[in-house]
């Protein structure tokens, strides 16, 4: 269960601060304790320490963020939640697997976010952009809409049980790149794109969108970032002393 202290739960922009409340008792209910509120509408508030019914510590422990990039600050894997399809396909699973996963990352030392939308609207793309995984709830597909504690709840119960299992080997050795290293690595890549001609700042359709899908497929270690930097900045050198020649 010591996997479960690296995986914090993030809501974004909660409206109701019941929900909030819920979502804290539905935590706790499965060993979860880290709460992160992006922009909460109303909190602290009333209403949600009367719907945490005895996780009243999940609360008070809860961090406020002003935006989802401090929320999500060194986490090597990010996975977002949503019941839409992305007209870009992304790295998608399922509650059960992507729990595994995420066990599985904890408990070799990575620190996990699953990130959970407003009620009404979700995740948007520009915040999805920042998770390596999607996460979709199946449900009736004529009726969809699930209740934010009650996602919080259905993905909690998959985190309990695959923590509850026999310890499975993480993908990779090394520890993943941070939210915040893929962030600074995808704004270095772009800037080097327009250098070289290749992405047009006026028609950037989803050329960026794509690569951070590529880059979410291949989760790179942080060593691996590294190198991709070092290649990028050897470019910028070299486009400098044209410039100068």
């Amino acid at each position: 269960m010591e996997a479960l202290a690296r995986i914090r739960i993030v809501l974004v922009e909660p409206t109701h601060p019941g929900n909030v409340g819920a979502a804290a008792r539905a935590m706790k209910t499965m060993g979860l304790r880290r709460l992160a509120l992006v922009a909460p509408r109303d909190f602290p508030s009333e209403a949600a320490w009367a719907r945490a019914s005895g996780a009243e510590d999940v609360l008070e422990a809860a961090e406020v963020h002003p935006a989802l990039e401090t929320a999500v600050a060194g986490c090597g894997l990010v996975v977002g939640t949503s019941a839409r399809a992305r007209s870009l396909p992304w790295p998608a699973r399922e509650p059960r697997a992507a729990a595994a996963e995420a066990v599985a990352e904890a408990a070799a030392g990575t620190e996990v976010a699953f990130v959970f939308g407003r009620e009404r609207s979700g995740l948007t793309n520009a915040e999805l952009d920042r998770c390596q995984r999607l996460l979709s709830i199946p449900t009736d597909p004529g009726f969809r809409s699930l209740n934010l504690a009650a996602a919080v709840q259905v993905v909690a119960y998959e985190l309990h049980l695959a923590a509850r299992a026999p310890a499975a080997p993480a993908d990779t050795l090394e520890q993943p790149a941070t939210a915040e290293e893929l962030e600074r690595f995808y704004a270095h890549l772009e800037r080097v794109m327009v250098l070289v001609g290749f992405l047009d700042p006026a028609n950037p359709r989803r050329l960026m969108r794509r690569m951070r899908r590529l880059f979410a497929r291949a989760r790179p270690e942080r060593t691996e970032i590294n190198i991709l930097r070092g290649i990028l900045t050897a470019v910028e050198r070299c486009c400098r002393r044209r410039g100068e020649s």
